[in-house]
């Protein structure tokens, strides 16, 4: 009952006005927005235009470094099998090391272009980009004492593989561990130990770096014999063997110089050494070293050439040395007899005479 009288006292809205402010706040929101139409229309093609202008510039770009790193993989395996691959290239190397840095490539191409459009649409809506840059540059002072470690491994990591320091297959030593190359990454390198373990090397920890497979190796052998062999004879047996090596495969792909009789190398009252060193491919040196020893060796013995290891040889005619003659003179107190052992033993108590 209450709210009838209510509703009955209250003043009814004359519909004019209702209708009169209605028509003016719409004319004044078509106002508006014919006013800012134009702005809206240009703010948003500009924005469409700035994506469509990043999206395409970056799988262009991304396109162009992947036919560019698929061109490469393809060189590599055209010569791959032949003479020039087997010492030149090495695939997997060529790949790993093409894959890594097309990768790289793409993620900074992708991270400048991307970012770039962020920025100019953020510009685009008139939105203050000094506070932002600045929260950006703060945080990224932060992430880098933060993270050193890993940044150091990562740009160690892009150098080395630019640089090409080594890759897939190379022998190194590393300061920290020390085998065969099987994985080279931005951030950590596999090696393969002698021993077959696997080492796990971060490339921020390299501080110097032995590759054992890049250029040319050399093979070094040390010849010792008597004396008193012809060093002409000498010299010719070890020429004799390492011509017959030079001819036969696979050393003759190994070997990439003459084998070389550089001569005396130590001169003793019971040996003399001669040195044969040769140029082989790289990390194939120590496999022509034991082949080289093992010709050599035949030769000599065809020849009647004695060699002499670490123990010096008897000389001939001379006599055997007395084998007692290190042994010291026995010791009088080992007799029971003797006037030393008879001093020494004590001297019995005397017998008591129980007759008495």
């Amino acid at each position: 009952m209450h709210l009838s009288v209510l509703l009955a006292a209250a003043p009814s809205p004359e519909p004019g006005g209702s209708l009169e402010e209605a028509a003016e706040q719409a004319g004044n929101a078509a106002g508006w927005v014919e006013e800012n139409w134009s702005t809206w229309l240009s703010t948003g093609l500009r924005i469409l235009l700035i994506v469509a202008v990043a999206v395409t510039l970056r799988y262009l770009i991304r396109r162009a470094l992947t036919n560019l790193i698929d061109r490469m993989n393809r060189s590599a395996q055209a010569v791959e099998g032949t003479a020039l691959g087997g010492l030149l290239v090495n695939a997997e190397r060529r790949r790993q090391r093409s894959e890594a840095i097309g990768s790289v490539l793409r993620s900074v191409a992708s991270f400048m272009i991307m970012g770039t459009a962020a920025l100019m649409v953020l510009g685009a809506f008139k939105i203050n980009l000094a506070p932002l840059l600045a929260s950006a540059g703060v945080a990224g002072v932060a992430l880098g004492f933060g993270a050193r470690n890993l940044v150091t491994d990562f740009l160690s990591g892009v150098f080395m593989i630019l640089e090409d320091q080594y890759g897939v297959g190379d022998t190194v030593d590393a300061g920290v561990a020390s085998g065969e190359v099987i994985e080279v990454g931005l951030r950590v390198t596999k090696l393969r130990g002698d021993n077959g373990e696997i080492w796990y090397v971060r490339n921020g920890e390299v501080k110097r770096i032995g590759n054992l497979s890049q250029g040319w190796s050399t093979a070094g052998v040390d010849v010792t014999v008597r004396p008193t062999e012809k060093l002409e004879h000498v010299r010719e047996a070890i020429t004799t063997a390492a011509e017959t090596m030079t001819k036969e495969e696979p050393w003759s792909e190994r070997l990439w110089g003459p084998v070389e009789v550089l001569g005396l190398d130590a001169v003793l009252l019971d040996s003399m050494t001669v040195r044969v060193t040769a140029k082989t491919m790289p990390g194939k040196s120590v496999g022509v070293e034991r082949e080289l020893r093992w010709r050599i060796k035949q030769a000599l013995d065809d020849a009647g050439i004695r060699m002499i290891g670490a123990v010096p040889l008897q000389a001939e005619g001379e006599s055997t040395a007395d084998p007692t003659a290190a042994m010291a003179a026995p010791s009088a107190y080992a007799s029971a007899t003797s006037p030393q052992s008879m001093a020494a033993t004590p001297i019995p108590p005397p017998a008591t005479n129980l007759n008495k």
